[in-house]
Order: structure tokens, then sequence, then C-alpha cells
């Protein structure tokens, strides 16, 4: 049992000290070497629990469809707001979840990885369904299609956030995203009560965040 203890601690160790160096450098420029020695372990160490770099950076992205799985316990439209502001905090603190999106994005391995995208428009379609079935989203929008395009445009304003400053500002950009996509999806009604800022503490620190004019 102790050895299994000590074997779940090295796998995560190193899992850990992959996201660093994949989030700092990046898949190409990445090296076992480097890991290696952000980690603290052993080549032998490092090989018995991944096979390569790229079991290792898969292993990276995997920890994002987790993320994505529980990412929420918020319900409806103001759900699907509330996780976006969660996912955004998260990308400016969470090295895994950084260097997982990283590692998505660069899609440089021999099969590209589909899954963690399916898996946040899987989560948005679910909340906007039930959204719809709630009153708060018009009938003509389909939860599918706009997830997709939640995801997608989340994914570019993450992209532009982090090139511009750092992700410093990403909250204030999503809730400009919000601002300007809750009209034409929310019934005007359900509109009134949702907030693009995000509730459960987001609201304030989003504010904080807000670009000027871009």
């Amino acid at each position: 049992m102790a050895r299994q203890e000590r074997a779940v601690r090295t796998r995560r160790v190193v899992l850990e000290a992959a996201a660093e160096v994949f989030g700092e450098y990046g898949y190409e420029r990445a090296g076992i070497s480097d890991i290696l020695k952000r980690a603290g372990v052993t080549k032998g160490a490092l090989y018995f629990h991944f096979a390569s770099k790229e079991a290792l950076a898969q292993a990276v992205i995997e920890e994002q469809l987790g993320m994505a799985g529980g990412a929420t316990t918020g319900e409806g439209l103001q759900g699907a707001i509330d996780l976006t502001h969660e996912t955004a905090r998260a990308l400016q603190h969470d090295v895994m979840l950084r260097a997982s999106i990283r590692l998505t994005l660069e899609t440089t391995f021999d099969s590209p990885a589909p899954a963690p995208y399916e898996a946040w428009v899987s989560v948005i379609e679910r909340l906007l369904t039930e959204a719809q079935d709630r009153g708060e989203v018009l009938p003509q929008v389909v939860p599918h299609e706009t997830a997709m395009m939640i995801v997608g445009s989340f994914t570019g304003i993450q992209v532009m956030s982090e090139i511009l400053t750092g992700r410093a500002d990403l909250p204030g950009r999503i809730t400009k995203f919000w601002q300007h996509v809750l009209p034409g999806i929310a019934f005007p009604g359900a509109l009134a009560h949702m907030d693009p800022r995000g509730t459960g503490g987001y609201a304030e620190a989003a504010a904080k965040d807000l670009p000027a004019a871009s």
C-alpha cells in the first residue's frame, strides 16, 4: 500500500512538473530533461508512469476533461455564464488547465485532441438545454450550435487575452462577450435576471478587469 501511495504521488509530481514546463515552453520546446529537473525524479521514475513526452502531454490534456466534467454546480443560462467565468479565473491561476489548453491549441501530435472541446461543448449544451426548458432561452436557439459558438468564442477570447495582457483582463473580456450574446439568445424577461459578469464572487472581479475599449 505504501509503495502504491508513493507511485501515485510520484506520478502526480511528474504530471504537475510537466504541466509547468508545457505551459511555459509549449510542446515542441519542452524537454524531458526540463521536466525531470522540475519534478526532481529519475528518468526511470518518469518513464515508469509515462512512456514518452507525448504520453505526458496527453495525460495533461486529459486533466482538462475532469475539469470540464465537474466544473460547475450552476444551473441554466446563468450556470453557463458562471462556468465561463470560473474557467477564466482558473486560467489565471491553474497551471494544469493553462498547460492543457495550450497543448490542445497547439495540436502538434499525430492525432489532434478534440475531446476537451467536445467535453466543454457538452457541458454548455446541457446548461442551455436546461435553460430552454426553464424558459430562459429563446425557442429558436439550438443548444448544440450555440454551445459550439460559445466554446469557440471563449477559445479565441482567451488566446487574445493571453497575447495582450497575459490573461489579466480575461474575466472582463468574457463579461463583454456575454453582454453582446445574451440579448440574442435569452427571453427579455429572463435577461433582466442574468448577470454577464457572473455570480458567486465573479462579478466584482470581472468588473475590475473590463477592457477599456476593445
